[in-house]
């Protein structure tokens, strides 16, 4: 599973990485891979327009906002088939 964190570094970028890497440190997952992308033409060759945002496997999952621990959880379960 890829996940991509698009964002240029404000508070509410870094705190949905924190997130998501607490989500995924949560539920164990050992094969995924967090990116960061901080550059702005490759957030816009995403189609993203509005940071923070959170992909998953390539699908824009969360926009705008940084999600909590605990909702990231469950689109990477959802994302998982479980």
């Amino acid at each position: 599973m890829k996940i991509e964190i698009l964002g240029t570094g404000c508070a509410k970028c870094n705190a949905l990485l924190e997130n998501t890497r607490k989500a995924v440190e949560r539920l164990g997952l050992e094969d995924c891979t967090i990116v960061k992308i901080q550059d702005f033409n490759e957030i816009a060759r995403r189609g993203v327009l509005v940071t923070p945002a959170l992909l998953i496997d390539g699908a824009a999952k969360v926009v705008g906002r940084a999600a909590t621990p605990a909702e990231i959880e469950g689109l990477l379960e959802e994302a998982a088939g479980g």
